[in-house]
Protein backbone atom coordinates (compact mmCIF):
# COMPACT_ATOMS: atom_id res chain seq x y z
CA UNK A 1 0.00 0.00 0.00
CA UNK A 2 1.51 3.63 -0.79
CA UNK A 3 0.09 6.69 0.08
CA UNK A 4 -0.55 9.53 -2.38
CA UNK A 5 1.87 12.77 -1.62
CA UNK A 6 0.60 16.29 -1.31
CA UNK A 7 -0.06 19.03 1.03
CA UNK A 8 -3.57 19.16 0.74
CA UNK A 9 -4.58 15.70 1.21
CA UNK A 10 -6.25 14.85 4.47
CA UNK A 11 -6.18 12.12 7.14
CA UNK A 12 -7.07 8.95 6.73
CA UNK A 13 -10.13 8.35 9.09
CA UNK A 14 -10.81 5.31 10.65
CA UNK A 15 -14.66 4.57 12.55
CA UNK A 16 -15.49 1.86 14.59
CA UNK A 17 -15.53 -0.27 17.69
CA UNK A 18 -12.09 -1.43 19.15
CA UNK A 19 -10.97 -4.10 21.55
CA UNK A 20 -8.02 -5.49 22.99
CA UNK A 21 -6.71 -8.89 21.38
CA UNK A 22 -4.39 -11.24 23.35
CA UNK A 23 -2.42 -14.25 22.58
CA UNK A 24 -1.00 -16.65 25.04
CA UNK A 25 1.57 -18.41 23.17
CA UNK A 26 3.30 -21.48 24.72
CA UNK A 27 4.25 -25.49 23.99
CA UNK A 28 1.86 -28.51 24.39
CA UNK A 29 4.01 -31.62 25.44
CA UNK A 30 1.72 -33.35 27.02
CA UNK A 31 -1.99 -33.63 27.95
CA UNK A 32 -3.32 -32.91 31.44
CA UNK A 33 -3.63 -36.38 33.54
CA UNK A 34 -7.04 -34.75 34.91
CA UNK A 35 -8.79 -34.13 31.45
CA UNK A 36 -7.68 -34.85 27.95
CA UNK A 37 -6.56 -31.36 27.50
CA UNK A 38 -2.75 -29.86 26.36
CA UNK A 39 -1.30 -28.25 28.98
CA UNK A 40 0.32 -25.32 27.83
CA UNK A 41 3.86 -24.75 29.60
CA UNK A 42 5.94 -20.95 29.30
CA UNK A 43 3.08 -19.18 27.36
CA UNK A 44 4.07 -15.46 26.86
CA UNK A 45 1.38 -13.10 26.54
CA UNK A 46 1.45 -10.61 23.34
CA UNK A 47 -1.05 -8.00 23.31
CA UNK A 48 -2.32 -5.87 20.16
CA UNK A 49 -5.01 -3.89 18.76
CA UNK A 50 -7.91 -4.97 17.68
CA UNK A 51 -11.41 -4.53 15.54
CA UNK A 52 -10.99 -0.92 14.13
CA UNK A 53 -7.73 -0.59 16.05
CA UNK A 54 -5.78 -3.17 13.94
CA UNK A 55 -7.35 -1.76 10.68
CA UNK A 56 -6.08 1.48 11.69
CA UNK A 57 -3.07 0.29 12.82
CA UNK A 58 -2.17 -1.34 9.35
CA UNK A 59 -3.26 1.63 7.57
CA UNK A 60 -1.08 3.94 9.32
CA UNK A 61 1.69 1.23 8.57
CA UNK A 62 1.41 1.45 5.13
CA UNK A 63 2.87 5.40 5.65
CA UNK A 64 -0.93 7.22 5.84
CA UNK A 65 -1.58 9.75 8.38
CA UNK A 66 -4.21 7.51 10.42
CA UNK A 67 -6.78 8.96 12.89
CA UNK A 68 -9.04 6.58 14.70
CA UNK A 69 -12.69 7.62 15.89
CA UNK A 70 -13.62 4.96 18.60
CA UNK A 71 -15.96 4.44 21.57
CA UNK A 72 -13.28 4.29 24.48
CA UNK A 73 -14.47 2.86 27.72
CA UNK A 74 -12.87 4.05 31.19
CA UNK A 75 -11.09 0.61 31.59
CA UNK A 76 -7.69 -0.49 32.04
CA UNK A 77 -8.08 -2.67 28.35
CA UNK A 78 -8.89 1.31 26.90
CA UNK A 79 -6.28 2.65 28.31
CA UNK A 80 -4.10 -0.39 26.72
CA UNK A 81 -5.43 0.04 23.56
CA UNK A 82 -4.51 3.80 23.66
CA UNK A 83 -0.33 3.15 24.50
CA UNK A 84 -0.36 0.53 21.94
CA UNK A 85 -1.47 2.67 19.32
CA UNK A 86 -0.05 6.03 20.45
CA UNK A 87 2.73 5.89 18.14
CA UNK A 88 1.48 5.62 15.10
CA UNK A 89 -2.01 6.34 15.04
CA UNK A 90 -4.30 9.14 16.23
CA UNK A 91 -7.20 8.55 18.58
CA UNK A 92 -10.27 10.48 19.39
CA UNK A 93 -12.42 8.59 22.15
CA UNK A 94 -16.23 8.60 21.79
CA UNK A 95 -17.66 8.92 25.21
CA UNK A 96 -19.22 5.44 26.23
CA UNK A 97 -20.40 3.89 29.02
CA UNK A 98 -20.00 0.03 28.15
CA UNK A 99 -16.49 -2.01 28.72
CA UNK A 100 -13.63 -2.72 26.28
CA UNK A 101 -14.08 -6.34 24.88
CA UNK A 102 -11.06 -8.48 25.57
CA UNK A 103 -10.57 -11.29 23.37
CA UNK A 104 -7.34 -13.81 24.42
CA UNK A 105 -6.35 -16.98 22.70
CA UNK A 106 -4.49 -19.38 24.10
CA UNK A 107 -2.47 -21.12 21.50
CA UNK A 108 0.24 -23.99 21.37
CA UNK A 109 2.67 -22.76 18.79
CA UNK A 110 0.81 -22.15 15.78
CA UNK A 111 -2.12 -23.47 16.29
CA UNK A 112 -5.11 -22.07 18.63
CA UNK A 113 -6.18 -24.51 21.68
CA UNK A 114 -9.19 -22.20 23.16
CA UNK A 115 -10.21 -18.36 23.06
CA UNK A 116 -11.43 -16.45 26.15
CA UNK A 117 -14.19 -13.27 26.29
CA UNK A 118 -14.22 -11.49 28.83
CA UNK A 119 -15.73 -7.31 28.82
CA UNK A 120 -17.93 -5.85 25.91
CA UNK A 121 -20.99 -5.15 27.72
CA UNK A 122 -22.80 -2.11 25.95
CA UNK A 123 -23.05 1.34 27.11
CA UNK A 124 -24.62 4.44 25.45
CA UNK A 125 -22.24 7.07 23.15
CA UNK A 126 -21.59 10.48 24.63
CA UNK A 127 -21.92 13.82 22.12
CA UNK A 128 -19.52 13.14 19.38
CA UNK A 129 -16.18 15.47 20.35
CA UNK A 130 -15.47 18.80 17.72
CA UNK A 131 -12.01 16.72 16.96
CA UNK A 132 -14.00 14.34 15.30
CA UNK A 133 -16.16 16.10 13.32
CA UNK A 134 -12.82 18.02 11.84
CA UNK A 135 -11.15 15.34 11.37
CA UNK A 136 -14.05 13.53 9.03
CA UNK A 137 -14.76 16.61 7.06
CA UNK A 138 -11.07 17.05 6.44
CA UNK A 139 -10.52 13.24 5.14
CA UNK A 140 -9.03 12.09 2.19
CA UNK A 141 -10.85 8.69 2.97
CA UNK A 142 -13.17 6.98 5.74
CA UNK A 143 -13.32 3.35 6.74
CA UNK A 144 -15.90 1.97 8.97
CA UNK A 145 -14.65 -0.79 10.64
CA UNK A 146 -17.98 -2.30 12.16
CA UNK A 147 -17.90 -4.87 15.02
CA UNK A 148 -21.63 -4.81 15.67
CA UNK A 149 -20.91 -2.66 19.06
CA UNK A 150 -23.02 0.43 18.51
CA UNK A 151 -20.51 3.02 16.95
CA UNK A 152 -21.91 2.68 13.05
CA UNK A 153 -25.38 2.30 14.74
CA UNK A 154 -25.40 5.87 16.35
CA UNK A 155 -27.32 8.34 15.12
CA UNK A 156 -24.69 11.05 15.24
CA UNK A 157 -21.86 9.33 13.81
CA UNK A 158 -23.99 8.06 10.87
CA UNK A 159 -24.98 12.00 10.35
CA UNK A 160 -21.34 12.39 9.77
CA UNK A 161 -20.18 9.70 7.71
CA UNK A 162 -23.47 10.51 5.00
CA UNK A 163 -22.06 13.51 4.73
CA UNK A 164 -17.94 11.67 4.19
CA UNK A 165 -19.93 9.52 1.78
CA UNK A 166 -20.69 12.65 -0.47
CA UNK A 167 -17.11 14.10 -0.18
CA UNK A 168 -14.51 11.77 -0.08
CA UNK A 169 -14.07 7.49 -0.54
CA UNK A 170 -16.03 6.29 1.85
CA UNK A 171 -15.15 1.94 2.60
CA UNK A 172 -17.66 0.37 4.89
CA UNK A 173 -16.18 -3.07 6.48
CA UNK A 174 -19.64 -4.44 7.76
CA UNK A 175 -20.55 -6.94 10.59
CA UNK A 176 -24.14 -8.68 10.65
CA UNK A 177 -24.91 -7.66 14.24
CA UNK A 178 -23.81 -3.84 12.88
CA UNK A 179 -26.68 -1.70 10.61
CA UNK A 180 -26.50 -0.96 7.09
CA UNK A 181 -23.99 1.32 5.47
CA UNK A 182 -25.13 4.61 4.48
CA UNK A 183 -26.16 5.70 1.38
CA UNK A 184 -23.32 6.72 -0.95
CA UNK A 185 -20.13 4.65 -0.03
CA UNK A 186 -17.53 3.83 -2.50
CA UNK A 187 -16.96 0.38 -1.37
CA UNK A 188 -18.39 -2.17 0.72
CA UNK A 189 -16.52 -4.93 2.03
CA UNK A 190 -18.58 -8.11 3.24
CA UNK A 191 -17.14 -11.30 2.90
CA UNK A 192 -18.89 -14.59 1.63
CA UNK A 193 -20.95 -15.35 4.38
CA UNK A 194 -21.74 -11.95 5.33
CA UNK A 195 -23.08 -11.50 1.95
CA UNK A 196 -25.25 -14.12 2.36
CA UNK A 197 -26.83 -13.37 6.03
CA UNK A 198 -27.31 -9.54 4.19
CA UNK A 199 -29.16 -11.06 1.11
CA UNK A 200 -32.42 -13.25 2.15
CA UNK A 201 -33.53 -10.23 3.19
CA UNK A 202 -33.14 -8.19 -0.03
CA UNK A 203 -34.53 -11.15 -1.91
CA UNK A 204 -32.94 -14.11 -1.17
CA UNK A 205 -29.45 -15.74 -1.71
CA UNK A 206 -30.66 -19.06 -3.52
CA UNK A 207 -32.13 -19.13 -7.01
CA UNK A 208 -35.54 -21.14 -7.15
CA UNK A 209 -33.46 -23.98 -8.84
CA UNK A 210 -31.77 -24.62 -5.60
CA UNK A 211 -28.17 -24.02 -4.47
CA UNK A 212 -25.92 -21.79 -6.98
CA UNK A 213 -22.26 -21.96 -7.46
CA UNK A 214 -20.15 -20.26 -5.12
CA UNK A 215 -19.25 -17.36 -7.25
CA UNK A 216 -22.73 -16.66 -8.84
CA UNK A 217 -24.14 -16.72 -5.23
CA UNK A 218 -21.35 -14.17 -4.32
CA UNK A 219 -21.88 -11.84 -7.66
CA UNK A 220 -25.44 -12.06 -6.92
CA UNK A 221 -26.22 -11.14 -3.18
CA UNK A 222 -22.93 -8.05 -4.03
CA UNK A 223 -25.34 -6.82 -6.94
CA UNK A 224 -28.72 -6.67 -4.40
CA UNK A 225 -26.61 -5.26 -1.27
CA UNK A 226 -25.02 -2.66 -4.18
CA UNK A 227 -28.99 -1.74 -4.63
CA UNK A 228 -30.01 -2.11 -0.97
CA UNK A 229 -26.59 -0.11 0.27
CA UNK A 230 -26.75 2.35 -2.62
CA UNK A 231 -23.08 1.64 -3.07
CA UNK A 232 -20.86 2.39 -5.63
CA UNK A 233 -19.30 -1.06 -5.58
CA UNK A 234 -19.20 -4.18 -3.24
CA UNK A 235 -16.36 -6.36 -2.86
CA UNK A 236 -17.31 -9.94 -1.45
CA UNK A 237 -14.16 -11.16 -0.41
CA UNK A 238 -13.74 -15.15 -0.57
CA UNK A 239 -11.03 -16.24 1.92
CA UNK A 240 -8.27 -17.70 0.16
CA UNK A 241 -10.08 -17.29 -3.53
CA UNK A 242 -10.10 -13.75 -3.31
CA UNK A 243 -12.61 -11.13 -3.89
CA UNK A 244 -15.53 -10.70 -6.24
CA UNK A 245 -16.36 -6.91 -7.11
CA UNK A 246 -19.59 -5.72 -8.18
CA UNK A 247 -19.31 -2.04 -9.42
CA UNK A 248 -22.28 -2.48 -11.98
CA UNK A 249 -24.89 -4.18 -14.42
CA UNK A 250 -22.35 -6.28 -16.12
CA UNK A 251 -19.88 -9.45 -15.13
CA UNK A 252 -18.49 -9.00 -11.52
CA UNK A 253 -13.94 -8.34 -11.46
CA UNK A 254 -12.88 -11.81 -10.07
CA UNK A 255 -9.74 -10.76 -8.23
CA UNK A 256 -8.00 -14.12 -7.47
CA UNK A 257 -5.21 -14.04 -4.66
CA UNK A 258 -2.08 -15.54 -4.64
CA UNK A 259 -1.56 -19.06 -2.74
CA UNK A 260 -0.61 -18.55 0.65
CA UNK A 261 0.64 -21.94 2.72
CA UNK A 262 -0.87 -21.89 5.79
CA UNK A 263 -1.16 -18.63 7.60
CA UNK A 264 -3.13 -17.19 10.15
CA UNK A 265 -6.69 -15.54 8.49
CA UNK A 266 -7.28 -13.67 11.77
CA UNK A 267 -7.41 -9.93 10.98
CA UNK A 268 -7.28 -10.97 7.10
CA UNK A 269 -11.14 -8.59 6.51
CA UNK A 270 -9.23 -5.39 8.54
CA UNK A 271 -6.02 -5.66 6.15
CA UNK A 272 -8.37 -6.05 3.09
CA UNK A 273 -10.08 -2.74 4.32
CA UNK A 274 -7.66 -0.83 5.63
CA UNK A 275 -5.97 -2.17 2.20
CA UNK A 276 -8.67 -0.74 0.07
CA UNK A 277 -9.46 2.54 2.04
CA UNK A 278 -5.76 3.57 1.13
CA UNK A 279 -5.63 2.95 -2.10
CA UNK A 280 -8.95 4.47 -3.03
CA UNK A 281 -7.72 7.82 -0.87
CA UNK A 282 -4.37 7.34 -3.09
CA UNK A 283 -6.51 8.22 -5.98
CA UNK A 284 -6.94 4.60 -7.55
CA UNK A 285 -10.44 3.44 -9.13
CA UNK A 286 -12.34 0.33 -6.93
CA UNK A 287 -10.56 -2.31 -9.33
CA UNK A 288 -7.40 -1.18 -8.60
CA UNK A 289 -8.06 -0.99 -4.80
CA UNK A 290 -9.26 -4.40 -4.40
CA UNK A 291 -6.52 -6.05 -6.16
CA UNK A 292 -4.33 -4.38 -3.91
CA UNK A 293 -6.68 -5.16 -1.01
CA UNK A 294 -6.26 -8.76 -1.80
CA UNK A 295 -2.81 -8.99 -2.49
CA UNK A 296 -2.00 -7.46 0.82
CA UNK A 297 -4.68 -9.50 3.05
CA UNK A 298 -2.64 -12.51 1.31
CA UNK A 299 0.42 -11.30 2.76
CA UNK A 300 -0.82 -10.60 5.96
CA UNK A 301 -1.85 -13.89 6.16
CA UNK A 302 1.03 -15.43 4.91
CA UNK A 303 2.69 -13.85 7.50
CA UNK A 304 0.67 -14.36 10.02
CA UNK A 305 -2.39 -13.30 10.04
CA UNK A 306 -2.95 -10.88 14.03
CA UNK A 307 -0.56 -12.83 15.54
CA UNK A 308 2.24 -11.29 13.27
CA UNK A 309 1.81 -7.87 14.03
CA UNK A 310 3.93 -6.50 16.41
CA UNK A 311 3.20 -3.32 18.84
CA UNK A 312 5.16 -0.27 18.21
CA UNK A 313 7.25 -0.55 21.38
CA UNK A 314 8.28 -3.92 20.21
CA UNK A 315 9.60 -2.90 17.23
CA UNK A 316 12.89 -1.72 16.40
CA UNK A 317 15.12 -0.02 14.16
CA UNK A 318 16.29 -1.75 10.92
CA UNK A 319 20.02 -2.97 10.71
CA UNK A 320 22.31 -0.45 9.94
CA UNK A 321 24.16 -1.11 6.45
CA UNK A 322 27.58 -0.86 5.85
CA UNK A 323 29.18 2.38 5.57
CA UNK A 324 28.52 4.69 3.05
CA UNK A 325 25.38 2.51 1.53
CA UNK A 326 22.80 5.33 2.81
CA UNK A 327 19.06 3.91 4.37
CA UNK A 328 19.28 0.20 4.11
CA UNK A 329 15.15 -0.83 4.12
CA UNK A 330 16.38 -4.37 4.64
CA UNK A 331 14.37 -6.26 6.84
CA UNK A 332 10.70 -6.57 7.28
CA UNK A 333 8.13 -8.39 9.50
CA UNK A 334 5.81 -10.11 6.87
CA UNK A 335 7.76 -9.06 3.14
CA UNK A 336 4.86 -6.90 2.04
CA UNK A 337 5.68 -3.37 3.62
CA UNK A 338 8.78 -1.05 3.98
CA UNK A 339 11.36 -2.25 5.67
CA UNK A 340 10.53 -2.23 9.74
CA UNK A 341 11.47 -5.25 11.63
CA UNK A 342 15.71 -6.41 12.13
CA UNK A 343 17.03 -9.59 10.58
CA UNK A 344 17.26 -11.00 13.78
CA UNK A 345 13.63 -10.58 15.43
CA UNK A 346 12.45 -12.57 11.80
CA UNK A 347 14.85 -15.00 12.58
CA UNK A 348 13.67 -15.57 16.02
CA UNK A 349 10.04 -14.83 15.14
CA UNK A 350 9.68 -17.78 12.54
CA UNK A 351 12.13 -20.26 14.72
CA UNK A 352 9.73 -19.49 17.59
CA UNK A 353 6.84 -21.31 15.84
CA UNK A 354 9.20 -23.98 14.37
CA UNK A 355 8.96 -22.16 10.65
CA UNK A 356 11.73 -23.12 8.15
CA UNK A 357 14.21 -20.29 7.48
CA UNK A 358 14.85 -20.09 3.24
CA UNK A 359 18.00 -18.09 2.42
CA UNK A 360 19.04 -17.14 -1.19
CA UNK A 361 22.18 -15.06 -2.48
CA UNK A 362 23.29 -12.86 -5.45
CA UNK A 363 24.18 -9.80 -6.70
CA UNK A 364 20.55 -8.83 -8.23
CA UNK A 365 21.74 -6.19 -10.01
CA UNK A 366 18.98 -5.92 -12.72
CA UNK A 367 15.98 -7.25 -10.97
CA UNK A 368 14.29 -9.55 -13.87
CA UNK A 369 11.57 -12.22 -14.25
CA UNK A 370 14.01 -15.11 -13.91
CA UNK A 371 15.02 -13.41 -10.46
CA UNK A 372 11.29 -12.70 -9.37
CA UNK A 373 10.94 -16.51 -9.99
CA UNK A 374 13.72 -17.92 -7.94
CA UNK A 375 12.62 -15.88 -5.20
CA UNK A 376 9.18 -16.85 -5.35
CA UNK A 377 9.64 -20.64 -5.43
CA UNK A 378 12.66 -20.00 -2.70
CA UNK A 379 9.87 -18.34 -0.40
CA UNK A 380 7.28 -21.28 -1.02
CA UNK A 381 9.91 -24.07 0.65
CA UNK A 382 9.83 -22.41 3.75
CA UNK A 383 8.48 -19.72 6.04
CA UNK A 384 10.51 -16.89 5.69
CA UNK A 385 13.20 -15.88 2.79
CA UNK A 386 16.26 -13.81 3.47
CA UNK A 387 18.09 -12.72 0.65
CA UNK A 388 21.68 -12.63 0.88
CA UNK A 389 22.67 -9.21 -1.09
CA UNK A 390 26.61 -9.15 -2.55
CA UNK A 391 27.54 -5.44 -1.84
CA UNK A 392 28.69 -3.13 -4.34
CA UNK A 393 32.72 -3.75 -3.27
CA UNK A 394 32.30 -7.47 -3.75
CA UNK A 395 30.23 -7.44 -6.69
CA UNK A 396 33.24 -5.00 -8.54
CA UNK A 397 35.64 -8.02 -7.59
CA UNK A 398 33.73 -10.77 -8.50
CA UNK A 399 32.46 -8.90 -12.11
CA UNK A 400 34.77 -6.19 -12.90
CA UNK A 401 34.75 -1.65 -12.76
CA UNK A 402 31.51 -1.01 -14.62
CA UNK A 403 29.56 -3.33 -12.18
CA UNK A 404 27.41 -3.09 -9.99
CA UNK A 405 24.63 -1.25 -12.69
CA UNK A 406 22.84 -0.18 -9.55
CA UNK A 407 23.65 0.65 -6.21
CA UNK A 408 23.61 -1.49 -2.99
CA UNK A 409 20.87 0.74 -1.39
CA UNK A 410 19.02 0.64 -4.44
CA UNK A 411 18.99 -2.92 -5.32
CA UNK A 412 18.22 -3.32 -1.04
CA UNK A 413 14.95 -1.29 -1.91
CA UNK A 414 14.18 -3.35 -4.85
CA UNK A 415 14.45 -6.94 -2.98
CA UNK A 416 12.54 -5.42 -0.05
CA UNK A 417 9.64 -4.50 -2.15
CA UNK A 418 8.86 -7.88 -3.40
CA UNK A 419 6.34 -9.86 -1.24
CA UNK A 420 8.40 -13.21 -1.33
CA UNK A 421 11.23 -11.35 0.41
CA UNK A 422 11.14 -11.47 4.37
CA UNK A 423 14.52 -9.68 5.00
CA UNK A 424 17.36 -8.79 3.29
CA UNK A 425 21.08 -9.06 4.61
CA UNK A 426 24.08 -7.56 2.80
CA UNK A 427 27.60 -9.12 3.07
CA UNK A 428 30.89 -8.16 1.61
CA UNK A 429 33.06 -11.23 1.12
CA UNK A 430 33.21 -12.93 -2.11
CA UNK A 431 31.52 -15.63 -0.78
CA UNK A 432 28.58 -16.32 1.60
CA UNK A 433 30.24 -18.10 4.61
CA UNK A 434 29.57 -15.79 7.08
CA UNK A 435 27.19 -14.39 6.52
CA UNK A 436 25.36 -17.80 6.52
CA UNK A 437 26.93 -18.60 9.81
CA UNK A 438 24.39 -15.82 10.59
CA UNK A 439 21.84 -16.44 9.50
CA UNK A 440 21.54 -20.22 9.85
CA UNK A 441 18.92 -21.13 7.05
CA UNK A 442 17.16 -24.25 6.96
CA UNK A 443 17.62 -24.19 3.03
CA UNK A 444 20.15 -22.38 1.11
CA UNK A 445 18.28 -22.33 -2.14
CA UNK A 446 20.95 -21.71 -5.47
CA UNK A 447 19.37 -20.45 -8.76
CA UNK A 448 20.92 -22.44 -11.95
CA UNK A 449 21.81 -25.96 -13.10
CA UNK A 450 23.92 -27.34 -10.26
CA UNK A 451 22.56 -30.99 -11.50
CA UNK A 452 25.11 -33.84 -9.78
CA UNK A 453 27.77 -30.86 -8.52
CA UNK A 454 28.91 -30.55 -5.06
CA UNK A 455 27.97 -26.75 -4.12
CA UNK A 456 30.76 -25.35 -1.86
CA UNK A 457 28.13 -23.60 0.48
CA UNK A 458 27.17 -27.10 1.47
CA UNK A 459 30.35 -27.80 3.89
CA UNK A 460 29.27 -24.32 5.57
CA UNK A 461 25.22 -25.14 6.10
CA UNK A 462 26.34 -29.08 7.33
CA UNK A 463 27.51 -26.91 10.29
CA UNK A 464 23.52 -26.98 11.39
CA UNK A 465 22.64 -29.41 9.61
CA UNK A 466 20.93 -27.25 6.60
CA UNK A 467 20.75 -28.50 3.49
CA UNK A 468 21.51 -26.86 -0.22
CA UNK A 469 18.94 -26.79 -2.87
CA UNK A 470 19.05 -25.73 -6.33
CA UNK A 471 16.25 -24.09 -8.72
CA UNK A 472 15.72 -24.09 -12.51
CA UNK A 473 16.88 -20.29 -13.78
CA UNK A 474 13.37 -19.21 -16.10
CA UNK A 475 15.17 -19.49 -19.46
CA UNK A 476 16.66 -16.38 -21.67
CA UNK A 477 16.29 -14.09 -18.69
CA UNK A 478 19.64 -12.82 -17.08
CA UNK A 479 21.26 -9.26 -16.63
CA UNK A 480 24.10 -9.63 -18.98
CA UNK A 481 21.43 -10.49 -22.00
CA UNK A 482 19.25 -7.32 -20.46
CA UNK A 483 22.60 -5.19 -20.91
CA UNK A 484 23.45 -6.77 -24.21
CA UNK A 485 20.01 -6.25 -25.41
CA UNK A 486 19.87 -2.26 -24.00
CA UNK A 487 23.42 -1.58 -25.59
CA UNK A 488 21.73 -2.61 -29.12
Amino acid sequence: MSRASGADRGPLVVVGDVMLDVDLVGRAERLSPEVPVPVIVDADRRERPGGAALAALLAARSGARVILIAALADDDAARRISDLLAREVELIGLPWGGTTPVKTRVRAGDHAVTRLDSGGTAGVIGPVPTAAVTALRSAAAVLVADYGRGVAADPQVRELLTACAAAAPLVWDPHPRGPEPVPGARLVTPNETEAAQWGPSAGGSRSPDGPRPAAAGAAADGRRLRTRWSAGAVAVTLGARGALLVSGPGAPLAVPAPAVAGGDTCGAGDAFAAAATVALAAGQLPSEAVAAAVAEAAGFVAAGGAAGVEPADRRAAVEAPPAGAGPDPTNRASGRHAAEEPLTEVLARVRARGGRVVATGGCFDLLHAGHVATLEAARALGDCLVVCLNSDASIRRLKGPGRPLQNQADRVRLLAALRYVDAVTVFDEDVPNEVLRRVRPDLWVKGGDYTGAELPEATVLAEWSGEVVTLPYLAGRSTTSLVDQARG
